[in-house]
């Protein structure tokens, strides 16, 4: 991991830019106190970190005041990150199937998501030995956002995350929802119920199919973009439960 660009925000959290390889990141660490600090893993959107960054930011800001490091990474494929030509036709066949209304099939999507969740698991499985190792971040670790295929599959195979924040709104491979049923921590899942580009039924059969102990399914009315702020206090809370 090297550090590439570091400032102070208004608040007193530390952000600072680092790459990973070739893969570039963001850590976010309250101001100067108690240590060690637990750690959240904030995975963006397939839309590249400048793009999505004042969403990002915002969220670890508010980790920050409740005392949580937070860090994320660009997705393979996205943002600066070299094209992806597989990954392209896979979404290229998905806006031809919608914007046609034709059913999106399980070839679709299989081939839309598995592979990302293929790459960018082992990446966050890199980046948690990184951020683990840095003075001042010892845990516990908790996994927040989408793609929830993604989630999905690092709460089955990285056993140092305690607890995720995941966000329903992307399409779910049958093989995921299968592999749903062996995740065991507590589980937040935050859907919006008229998200125009989720299918709220497939939405709802992968939450009924994890098999956590404790999970819980916090549903609000509105699109894909209009998570009320109630919502992210709702997680925050979650997360305190869980990681401190």
């Amino acid at each position: 991991m090297h550090f590439t660009s570091e400032r102070r925000l208004d608040d007193g959290v530390l952000e600072r830019e680092f790459t990973l390889g070739d893969i570039p990141g963001i850590l976010w660490t309250p101001a100067p106190g108690s240590a060690p600090l637990p750690l959240i893993l904030q995975s963006p959107p397939p839309l590249g970190l400048r793009r999505t960054y004042p969403r990002l930011v915002a969220r670890a800001r508010h980790s920050a005041a409740n005392g949580f490091a937070t860090a994320t990474i660009e997705l393979p494929g996205s943002g600066d990150r070299p094209r992806w030509p597989a990954a392209e036709q896979a979404r290229a066949d998905l806006r031809r199937a919608m914007d046609a209304g034709e059913p999106v099939t399980d070839e679709i999507i299989d081939a839309l998501v598995l592979p990302l969740v293929d790459k960018a698991v082992p990446e966050w499985q890199t980046a948690l030995d990184a951020l683990l190792g840095l003075p001042g971040i010892g845990g516990p670790v908790g996994y927040s956002g989408g793609v929830i295929s993604i989630g999905t599959r690092l709460a089955v195979v990285e056993p140092r995350i305690s607890a995720a924040v995941l966000f329903a709104g992307s399409f779910v491979p049958r093989a995921i929802v299968e592999e749903a049923r062996r995740v065991a921590i507590p589980l937040h899942v935050l859907l919006q119920w008229d998200d125009e580009g989720n299918d709220r039924r497939a939405a709802l059969d992968l939450f009924d199919a994890f098999g956590s102990e404790e999970k819980t399914l916090h549903a609000n009315m509105g699109g894909h973009t209009g998570v009320p702020e109630y919502a992210g206090e709702a997680a925050a809370q979650f997360f305190a439960r869980h990681l401190k």
